[in-house]
């Protein structure tokens, strides 16, 4: 078969100059800070940094002192950022299992709900107003592949808010988040969990840790689990995984730690449903048609609208090797590899257009259904040297982080065809309809397959970063860091030539597979600054200022290969730059086992596409998200122990599209508009909040809210110009749950989760369209048996 092919390559020089300086200058530093420490008397006083190492506390098993990773010196309490971690102790006590349960406990991060083949897989996270789906890692690594994370093998969850250029390169306005995983210890010890509830929801984990020497230790985790999906028919969620961690020479001055991680996940997909008769509704049939002020019935929120020969099949696989030597006292170099692989092949039945056949009789209401599939392969190998040192310089300390990092990432995706069979019908179409309120599962679906197109896109980088904390005394620290990466991205592309519609030109036989690629070579740059002020030794207030940029195909590694202007993945664009202006205060009270948090922040994403009034695009939008969030974590006394957080957001698009008037709208402005408009999936308040109190028996009781703010589909300043979406917002709404554990003896405990007490209604997750989405979780139960020995 014939395969045309056309190329756009692109290589930007716009700051190799000032790349090559600094990549010179992070190479020195990094000789500098070894030199430096070796020659510094090694009988000052300095900061010896060894292995994290998360231990529950019978006062404090929610609070943490630091983050897991190397590139972060101090403790919580005097780093100048808001950062949330989550310790496993508590997502235990809730019952959580994903990481997207987890993520409930920090506030202003919302889920949506993905798109066609993306419909229901993949922790889509929207934080502090942008999309943070593409910053999601383990053990300070990018975690690639929209799948859904489990956490048996997670120790605590990190959440750094605010851009991350230093930390990790490219990246969003908002933040990135990363599962610290378990490693072997020196501790022999075996624990885990054995489960059952409502939607037939079986789960069993098991973590075993022994020693096999004096510095040598594995630990094994191992997770299994069945289940259907509260509230919805036919929709199955199932888990299988394996991590192993080896760790040699523990407790001396050279160890090496060995990482496998095995997951695969499986089951039937939820395609979600439609959104009719839901608040916040909107369709023209109802506002100005033939059912106009009419309110249409809900569909049941059970309802499955897909086959039961969908599937979702997931295989992720990685090995991490880590070597960490202390060169002498205060200074560690770290040596860190991976290789991980994760595979999904899915076909899902996708929920589209309501057909009102006969609008006065709701019966004969249809809905099509589409055949999606998705065949998606991501790559990850990675290379990351950090040296980390303490040290006295010029009568002051010196906590500085330097590395080199090597990372070469890829995604393959296959077009998949989507024709299925009716039940009644031999024909082969690409969709067909389903009763509205009563769908049937009876369909036949003839197998969706690869079409013969494709993308294929990869990026290699390389990178350097280097930041310093400098303790001027014991009231006074300053920080600043930067990073330069270099990367090269490149795409290709097969898509099978469609059928035009006159009076254009043929000339490329319909059904003719036709090739392009795109390449683009460009630098990024991030950097930040912080300063810090302790008025005691247990609290500080500061202030920072951070960057970072996503390039074009930052989150997928699809350039754009016909150069669209509105395309935010055409190489000709400069990267998207996001900025972050905080000042906050932080304590450790109570006999520092309560942490408090506060903070005032300014998050802005520039070189977003705007249109022009004339119609042409540039990229030169503006968002802005200003807001307060507040967190408190920790015990209250030494049996109350509580963690919530309250966000206050107030997002605009400061810069948007500008398109000339439309005389039709009654407010005279265009439906287009978006500037001065609000940022979708951001509202204005969310609050979270968990708290538990053991009795001297050890029955421990707890419970927690959730509120979430009204919140916004449409960014239009005339959102009601927009016929086609069917939700222009959708409300607020509190859920409750509660927990209560009562311990057998030393080595058991049983425990009973009761979730959405209330059995509040509201909406999960919405797509992008708003006209389809998935229920939040009814009222349902888990009991479970915890044991450790």
């Amino acid at each position: 078969m014939t395969i045309l092919k056309s190329s756009k390559h692109i290589v930007s020089k716009k700051r190799a100059s000032s790349l090559a300086m600094t990549a010179t200058a992070l190479s020195s530093a990094v000789l500098l800070a070894s030199t430096g420490v070796m020659a510094a008397d090694e009988s000052q006083s300095t900061k010896k940094l060894n292995t994290v190492k998360v231990e529950a506390d019978a006062l404090s098993d929610y609070k943490a002192e630091k983050v897991s990773s190397p590139k972060f010196t101090q403790p919580l309490v005097d780093t100048p950022q808001t950062i949330v971690v989550v310790k496993k102790e508590l997502f235990q006590q809730q019952s959580a299992t994903t990481l997207s349960e987890a993520l409930r406990n920090t506030p202003g991060i919302t889920m949506l709900m993905g798109e066609n083949g993306n419909t229901s897989t993949g922790d889509s996270i929207f934080m502090r107003g942008f999309d943070t789906q593409g910053s999601i890692y383990v053990d300070g690594i990018r975690d690639l592949g929209s799948i859904s994370r489990d956490t048996f093998n997670t120790e605590q969850v990190e959440i750094a808010k605010g851009p991350a250029g230093v930390d990790n390169g490219r990246g969003a306005a908002s933040g990135y988040v990363n599962l610290s995983s378990k490693l072997a210890n020196q501790e022999d010890a075996i624990s885990g969990t054995v489960t059952g509830g409502t939607a037939d929801y079986k789960r069993a984990t098991v973590d075993v840790n022994r020693t096999l020497g004096e510095s040598t230790a594995l630990r094994v985790n191992l997770m299994k689990q069945d289940a259907g999906v509260d509230g919805r028919d036919e929709v199955e969620s199932n888990f299988q995984g394996l991590a192993a961690s080896l760790g040699l020479g523990l407790g001396t001055d050279t160890r090496t730690y060995i990482n496998i991680l095995s997951m695969e996940q499986s089951g039937i997909p939820d395609g979600g449903i439609p959104t009719i008769g839901l608040d916040g509704y909107y369709n023209a049939i109802f506002a100005t048609g033939a059912l106009k002020g009419q309110t249409p019935e809900r569909v049941d929120s059970e309802n499955f609208y897909g086959s039961t020969s969908d599937f979702n099949d997931v295989k992720a696989n990685m090995v991490t090797v880590r070597i960490e030597q202390d060169l002498a006292e205060g200074i560690t170099l770290r040596n860190t590899s991976r290789y991980g692989r994760t595979n999904q092949d899915q076909v899902l039945t996708g929920v589209n257009a309501i057909t009102f056949a006969t609008p006065a009789n709701s019966e004969s209401w249809t809905i099509s259904r589409s055949r999606q599939g998705k065949d998606q392969t991501n790559q990850i190998l990675t290379n990351q040297t950090n040296l980390t040192a303490s040290f006295d310089a010029g009568g002051v300390k010196h906590d500085l982080v330097s590395g080199i990092e090597f990372i070469y990432e890829s995604q393959l995706n296959y077009t998949m065809s989507m024709p299925f069979t009716s039940s009644t019908s031999s024909t082969t179409v690409s969709q067909v309809n389903a009763n509205l309120y009563n769908p049937s599962t009876r369909d036949v679906f003839q197998p969706v397959r690869r079409t013969g197109a494709k993308t294929d896109g990869e990026t290699t980088t390389y990178a350097f970063y280097a930041q310093d904390t400098i303790t001027l005394n014991d009231q006074w620290e300053l920080s600043a860091g930067v990073r330069a990466d270099r990367f090269h991205t490149k795409t290709d592309v097969i898509t099978r030539q469609a059928a035009v519609t006159a009076p254009a030109v043929q000339t490329i036989p319909v059904g003719t597979l036709v090739a392009s690629d795109a390449q683009l070579t460009d630098e990024l740059f991030g950097w930040k600054l912080g300063g810090v002020y302790k008025p005691t030794a247990n609290g500080s207030v500061y202030v920072s200022y951070a960057t970072s940029e996503l390039p074009p195909g930052g989150a997928n590694f699809a350039l754009n290969t016909t150069n669209a202007a509105n395309n935010i993945n055409n190489p000709n664009l400069d990267p998207q730059k996001g900025t972050n202006a905080e000042v906050g205060t932080k304590w450790n009270v109570l006999d520092n086992t309560l942490f408090l948090t506060a903070a005032l922040f300014r998050s802005t994403n520039e070189n977003e596409i705007a249109t022009n009034p004339d119609g042409s695009s540039v990229a030169m939008g503006e968002k802005q998200v200003e807001g307060l969030e507040l967190g408190a974590v920790g015990s209250l006394t030494d049996k109350w122990q509580i963690s919530a957080g309250l966000a206050f957001m107030d997002n605009e698009i400061t810069r948007g599209n500008r398109t000339v008037d439309d005389p039709t709208t009654t407010t005279n402005e265009a439906s287009g508009n978006n500037e001065g408009g609000a940022i979708q999936w951001s509202p204005e308040m969310t609050f979270t909040l968990w708290n538990t109190y053991t009795f001297e028996s050890g029955l421990q009781i707890g419970g927690g809210a959730r509120y979430v703010d009204t919140m916004v589909s449409s960014s239009t300043v005339n959102p009601l110009a927009q016929s086609t979406r069917s939700m222009l917002e959708f409300g607020d709404y509190w859920v409750f749950d509660a927990m209560a554990s009562y311990p057998i003896n030393n080595n058991l405990t049983v425990q009973l989760n009761v979730l959405n007490i209330t059995d509040e209604d509201y909406v999960g997750s919405l797509n992008n369209g708003g006209s389809r989405y998935y229920p939040g979780q009814p009222l349902s139960a888990r009991l479970g048996i915890n044991f450790s020995f």
